[in-house]
């Protein structure tokens, strides 16, 4: 009897690996490393989580939200707009693909 696991090389993008469709696909995964980059920053501060609702500019429950990784609730705006309270700036570059379709990305420095 054979316990053989079928695997299969994901997409890069567990969003789209999911079945959501390419544009909703993108749109959770930068929102989900913005809400990765985040939570970094909130635990490597050790703030409570009042002290980072009051720095976010948000109610108790959501800083919950966003350590639990629900983000659904916010745009790529709002994560981007705390990222800023958290005093870092945010970067779009805009750098040719060649010969594929562009991606987005973040990448925390």
């Amino acid at each position: 009897m054979s316990n053989s696991i079928k695997v299969e090389k994901g997409s890069g993008n567990i969003f789209r690996d999911l079945g959501f469709s390419d544009e909703v696909a993108e749109k959770e995964l930068l929102k989900a490393q913005l809400g990765t980059e985040i939570f970094r920053i909130l635990k490597e501060r050790k703030l409570t989580q009042g002290e980072a609702a009051k720095l976010l500019g948000v109610k108790h429950t959501d800083i919950s939200c966003l350590q639990s990784a629900k983000l659904s609730d916010y745009s790529l705006e709002q994560l981007m707009r705390f990222l800023n309270r958290l005093n870092c700036d945010i970067e779009i570059r805009i750098i040719p693909s060649e010969d594929r379709e562009g991606q987005q990305r973040v990448v925390a420095i």
